[in-house]
């Protein structure tokens, strides 16, 4: 079991949750997050004044997988956040030692579906 962590730019949501379902992925949470990277942020004139803003605005995936599912999970993420440009993101992929349905009680592959 894995846990997939990605963060991607906002505007290429939809686009990353068609692949996700194409490749039979459904359950995810998602997050709005503020984040900097290589992009660095921008600056922005208001009134005359100068403001920075270096924390720009993300979406934060969390998908939790079996292990035959993580390859089409990440290949999905890859394909729909793609642009090619600075700040495209990045994937994150950490072991689940133990996952538990609440409702049901059950637990490890079994729990995540």
């Amino acid at each position: 079991m894995k846990l997939i962590i990605a963060m991607i730019q906002p505007h290429k949501l939809p686009d990353v949750k068609k692949e996700l379902f194409d490749n039979g992925i459904y359950k995810m949470t998602i997050t709005n997050v503020l984040g900097c990277g290589q992009q660095k942020g921008f600056t922005e004139t208001y009134r005359g004044v100068i403001h920075e803003v270096n924390l720009l605005k993300k979406i934060r995936l969390e998908i939790a997988v079996n292990d035959d599912f993580v390859k089409p999970t990440i290949e999905a993420i890859k394909k729909g956040a793609y642009t090619g440009e600075i700040g495209d993101g990045k994937i994150f992929v950490f072991n689940l030692s133990q996952c538990i349905r609440i409702r049901t009680g059950e637990e490890g592959e079994d729990a995540i579906g």
